[in-house]
């Protein structure tokens, strides 16, 4: 019973990780407003109904995609940590990797800008089915919140505040003007930014 069991995960597991992995090229293909969840399924190979025994909305895969990129900001930073990084070294590295991530696979890019209004909290029904609400403006300010305590960054303004900033470059990088690509874009307003917040 214990491996019949087993087996039933691991073929949910399989079907969960299809069906990202479809979204993911039809969103790439079509755009994420395009992509329904019967072309969804389809590419997956899937029953359009089986795709809400694991996602209530095309929304909350958005958010489990996104969530690669979480991982890799929350990586990043434990990194420069275990280097001994300051608290505004951690921010570096984090929107570094975020930026990373997003020259990298550019058909998320307007994925995480639709989603980064809707990052500060998970819904109830995402939070009752497991999805992941991207959180980097959490990290962010986590550690921006440490950074004061520690007396590395000013604490004349709130954490939040400084969050939403920087959480705010992708966007206003995504949308420059300038002839600058996007990483050095980012890496220049994060530059300033820093240079602003860091305690002297």
């Amino acid at each position: 019973m214990a491996e019949a069991m087993g087996r039933r995960e691991r073929k949910k597991q399989l079907s969960r990780q299809a069906i990202l992995k479809a979204a993911q090229q039809q969103f790439a293909t079509r755009g994420y407003k395009e992509t329904s969840v019967a072309d969804i399924m389809n590419a997956a190979d899937l029953g359009t109904g089986t795709f809400y025994n694991y996602f209530q909305s095309k929304e909350e895969v958005l958010m489990a995609l996104l969530g690669d990129s979480v991982e890799m900001v929350e990586a990043a930073v434990r990194s420069e940590k275990e280097a001994g990084g300051t608290s505004v070294d951690l921010l570096a590295a984090g929107i570094k990797a975020t930026a990373s991530f997003l020259d990298e696979n550019r058909y998320v890019l307007p994925l995480f800008l639709a989603a980064s209004e809707r990052a500060a909290e998970p819904r109830p029904q995402e939070a009752e089915h497991g999805s992941a609400t991207p959180g980097f403006k959490g990290i962010f300010e986590e550690i921006i919140s440490q950074g004061q305590l520690a007396g590395e960054i000013r604490n004349d303004v709130p954490a939040e505040l400084i969050a939403e900033m920087l959480h705010s470059i992708y966007q206003a990088a995504a949308f420059s003007k300038l002839e600058i690509p996007f990483r050095d874009n980012v890496a220049m307003k994060t530059c300033l930014l820093l240079n602003g917040i860091r305690k002297e």
